[in-house]
């Protein structure tokens, strides 16, 4: 399973690098905010070094702000030319499909976000959009099951061969990458906070001190 980051900010990404972990970034508007730029150019620019960041990995998903689909074909080439890493995140709203098809026809990646139903994830591999982004915290927020709307979108994509790489995000917890690796997605997307958790357990603390104790004691 990949393990995105999602998040604007460099020191972040350069954690995850050091960490061994990096297959990708996802940004949204909320989190490029966080980051205080002043204008586009400085955004566009924030995108590049992002990607450079990733070497040789998978990519970098670029939201779109635009919300009709004129503009959002405008602002999508324009970001899809930034760098070859970027894909092109795209809402799902019909502007926004309509978006993805032409997306697809023209050869240009695209991540459908903020996917809260299966029938939003099978309308969204239909029209060819290469990843999509289901929000599993966000369902859990409204006393849904977030991870069975994974296995949903799995088993349809799963029926029907369709190549849509599914990219859970809106992680909240550890259980919830370990419930979608045993599903079998393709990737998630999480604050490092989030995978950061993955490696700690107590007992794994209370080994190590016991260790170090009678190594001391012993050497002493």
């Amino acid at each position: 399973m990949k393990f995105f980051i999602d998040t604007a900010n460099l020191k972040e990404i350069n954690e995850a690098k050091l960490l061994g972990i990096l297959d990708g970034v996802t940004t949204n508007p909320s989190l490029i905010s966080k980051e205080s730029f002043s204008s586009k150019k400085e955004i566009e620019n924030h995108y590049i070094s992002i990607c450079n960041i990733l070497q040789n990995k998978e990519n970098v998903s670029a939201e779109i702000i635009s919300t009709n689909y004129e503009e959002m074909i405008k602002e999508g080439e324009k970001l899809s030319l930034l760098h070859p890493r970027i894909v092109v995140k795209v809402p799902m709203t019909c502007d926004g499909i309509k978006a993805i098809k032409y997306f697809s026809y023209k050869k240009i990646k695209t991540n459908c976000t903020l996917i809260f139903s299966s029938s939003q994830a099978l309308f969204a591999a239909k029209v060819g959009a290469n990843y999509v982004s289901p929000f599993i915290g966000r369902i859990d927020d409204i006393s849904y099951d977030g991870l069975n709307l994974i296995k949903e979108i799995k088993k349809i994509y799963d029926n029907y061969n369709f190549k849509t790489k599914i990219l859970a995000a809106s992680i909240r917890h550890p259980l919830h990458i370990i419930e979608c690796s045993k599903i079998g997605i393709y990737a998630i997307t999480s604050p490092i906070k989030v995978i950061y958790s993955l490696l700690n357990h107590p007992l794994t603390n209370i080994g190590l001190e016991k260790f170090l104790i009678d190594y001391k004691n012993k050497i002493n």
